[in-house]
């Protein structure tokens, strides 16, 4: 098939100065040659956002949001296409792309339904307060390449419907979904709201530290959010930063074993672990410990690996290679420090493809459990009692998610309150949508996305204390 490959810019879709090719990981072949911006269609973008910006908030909240309802109709129109071509560029296996897809949509029906009302603090003899939200002005989007189509919807959407207008930037490897998500907005949208530009990662400092951009949202490294919050100093830029996570899994020795593994297994290897939100350690209370890991070491072996376009697949390569590399490496520390128990190979296969990995008998303090793996390479870490899984849940620097898994309610409720993280399911995990606040803690992030609260963060406050 053929896919979109050209930038939006005030309303033109155009070639870029530059190009990128683009290659499937499941079989290293290239599979798009698309375009590519330079920094002065960069400038080129910034301008027609910020010359678009005062007609769009004029039009209005209700006319933004009739807009944003025929752009998520447009997107179901091309549901289809959009899955293939994730699955193509992004490497995930159909089902997963297509849940993707649908949850785009409904990102953009969901905050097509949201209004920031006017509130009255005060209305009396001795005067009348209110307080209101406006647009901020030029957003930019920056996007990785695990979820190609959501992300960059999860901004686009809040960011118009505010009035704000936007440049949205996917990741090198992963632009073709953006690039479609261009084409599909070209028509519905004035000249200048929606512009979508591409890069060799090399305009994303030229982007957050311009000074007609009045927000940045990324999603991303802590260490690249960090650069973000560095660069957009000079101008106190508003941020939204959702970075790293290591999301732990509090497993009790009360719970079904069997069924509370498949749970923690499909949380853990969702999109090969190349999700934020992603189980990335298991702390399991001995009790269950040993009967735990060759539940999950079962389910590592079973899982089939494949291309996304495969029937049966369940896990797809690793998107890059770089990513590749990474993997590899983190087979390597789980070899040094623990003792893998399934997994732990490489198939022969021109993709980047890693065997689903189970590391036990591995502690705190080796690379695989402290950091973001990003891979299919999973610690599982023994733990004498809740309390001692807890303090070790704690300790990471980051806070992005968390999960305790318990047959009684009430304890588990107790420990989620304590564990350290934005969000914490409970017998659950990666369970999200539109309406729930998404926010990480220490170094997973800054800001709020999603919810009422997250379509707030797109504005600035704007009080009106009248007085008679």
């Amino acid at each position: 098939m053929s896919f979109a490959n050209k930038l939006l810019i005030n309303g033109k879709l155009l070639e870029g100065d530059r190009t990128i090719e683009v290659q499937d990981p499941a079989t290293q072949e290239i599979i798009a040659v698309v375009a590519c911006a330079s920094e002065a269609q960069a400038q080129a973008a910034v301008v027609a956002a910020k010359a678009a910006q005062p007609a769009w908030e004029a039009l209005g909240w209700e006319a933004r949001k009739a807009l944003l309802l025929a752009y998520a109709d447009a997107i179901h129109e091309r549901a289809s296409e959009l899955s293939e071509a994730m699955v193509r560029e992004q490497g995930k296996p159909l089902m997963e792309a297509q849940g993707e897809v649908f949850y785009t949509e409904a990102f953009v029906r969901h905050f097509a339904s949201l209004t920031l009302p006017v509130s009255v603090l005060q209305d009396d003899a001795s005067g009348k307060i209110e307080v209101g939200h406006i647009a901020l002005g030029v957003v930019v989007g920056i996007s990785p390449w695990n979820f190609p189509a959501l992300v960059p919807i999860a901004k686009l959407a809040p960011a118009l419907l505010c009035g704000n207008t936007i440049v949205l930037k996917p990741a090198p490897s992963t632009p073709i979904c953006t690039l479609i998500l261009a084409e599909i907005a070209q028509p519905i949208f004035p000249a200048g709201v929606v512009n979508v530009i591409t890069d060799q990662n090399d305009l994303g400092s030229f982007l957050t530290g311009h000074p007609d951009v009045a927000k940045v949202t990324f999603t991303g490294s802590t260490a690249t959010g960090k650069k973000i919050m560095a660069s957009s100093a000079a101008t106190l830029k508003r941020l939204t930063l959702e970075l790293g996570g290591n999301d732990a899994a509090l497993v009790l020795s009360d719970v079904d074993v069997s069924a509370t593994a498949k749970k923690v297994f499909d949380a853990s290897f969702y999109n090969a672990g190349q999700a934020c939100m992603a189980i990335k350690r298991v702390y399991v209370e001995n009790a269950i410990y040993d009967v735990f890991c060759e539940a999950m070491a079962t389910l590592a072996n079973e899982a089939v690996l494949g291309h996304g376009l495969d029937e049966g697949t369940q896990i797809g390569p690793m998107q890059n290679a770089a990513q590749f590399e990474k993997a590899k490496h983190f087979i390597e520390v789980a070899k040094r420090d623990g003792i893998i128990i399934a997994g732990g190979t490489l198939p022969e296969s021109q993709g980047y493809f890693v065997r689903p990995t189970i590391v036990r008998d591995i502690e705190d303090g080796s690379e695989l459990v402290d950091q973001e793996q990003f891979s299919p390479v999973l610690p599982i870490v023994r733990i004498a009692d809740a309390e001692d899984g807890l303090a070790r849940a704690n300790r990471s620097s980051y806070g992005l998610g968390g999960s305790v898994w318990s047959a009684d309610a009430v304890r588990a409720r107790a420990l989620a309150g304590r564990m350290q993280s934005g969000t914490v399911w409970i017998n659950q995990h990666l369970k999200f949508g539109p309406h729930i606040p998404f926010a990480g803690a220490k170094q997973s992030g800054i800001g709020v996305e999603w919810s009422d609260l997250g379509l707030a963060e797109f504005t600035q406050i704007k009080v009106i204390n009248e007085g008679f």
